[in-house]
């Protein structure tokens, strides 16, 4: 009975060659495309621009550690154009919540560069959206091969991370021939705090850990914006943002951070002070 059973799902497929049947291999979770989804979640389904002229995004394409995935989005727009970057929206479109942060860019302070690290959760297309002055968006887009980030676990125990929590650092970057008060800067923001995805389990107890991060930051030079963001699980441990920027002569740099528990993180620098 086996043999002939064989024997039939032979004929059979003979057949489907003969009548020029395709074979359709089964989905997998790898064929499932959120983006569309996305699209209308996250941008109310607004038109989507191609942004290669207006947008960066730079990644490993397979990162060493998922947890701690370096991206930077870069600004693209050529000299003398009229348009303005508003605001980058990062996606990472198989994490449990895609969005992972939405940055404003200050009115006068040109950022140009964004850099901070990630959770990845799985092999991922990772998008970066442009808002710009003309009230259209543009999309770029890398592709990411990691897995486990969102759940991995922290590399701090619990009162170590508290006793950090909240601590910020501010790092100032002076390009060659320029003075501290003016012209273009590189800076960084170092914040401790644990940000748990909420897909981490506690080692001792075997339960989930509560979701808890950093959820915006805010940074001024005098009382200007430079750069703010609304953040998500998907910020690696120890949120780390540095950026460019383009200095007002401003004499102090100030940061704002807040947390899901409604923690308010606020210091300043007086920019001599500021590791020129």
């Amino acid at each position: 009975m086996p043999g002939r059973r064989f024997h039939l799902l032979c004929i059979a497929g003979l057949l489907g060659v003969v009548l020029g049947a395709r074979v359709v291999p089964a989905a997998t979770p790898e064929a499932y495309d959120p983006w569309p989804g996305l699209v209308q979640d996250i941008f109310n389904n607004r038109p989507m621009n191609d942004g290669a002229d207006v947008i960066g995004i730079e990644m490993p394409y397979r990162a060493e550690d998922a947890a701690i995935v370096p991206v930077t989005l870069r600004t693209k727009l050529p000299p003398g154009d009229s348009r303005r970057v508003l605001r980058i929206t990062l996606v990472i479109d198989q994490n449990p919540a895609p969005m992972a942060a939405k940055f404003e860019l200050g009115p006068d302070a040109n950022v140009t560069e964004i850099s901070t690290r990630v959770r990845i959760n799985n092999y991922t297309e990772v998008h970066a959206v442009a808002e710009l002055s003309d009230g259209k968006l543009y999309m770029a887009k890398t592709y990411v091969k990691a897995s486990g980030g969102c759940s991995a676990p922290a590399s701090k125990n619990a009162d170590e991370a508290r006793s950090k929590l909240g601590q910020m650092r501010y790092r100032q970057f002076v390009r060659p021939g320029q003075g501290p008060a003016s012209g273009a800067r590189e800076a960084q923001i170092m914040i401790g705090h644990p940000s748990h995805s909420g897909l981490q389990m506690d080692q001792v107890t075997q339960l989930y850990v509560p979701a808890f991060f950093v959820n915006e930051l805010r940074l001024w030079q005098d009382d200007s914006l430079v750069l703010a963001m609304e953040g998500g699980i998907s910020i690696s441990e120890d949120p780390n943002i540095r950026f460019t920027y383009v200095s007002n002569g401003a004499k102090r740099f100030r940061a704002e951070a807040k947390d899901t528990e409604g923690h308010v993180f606020q210091k300043e620098w007086k920019i001599e002070d500021s590791g020129i």
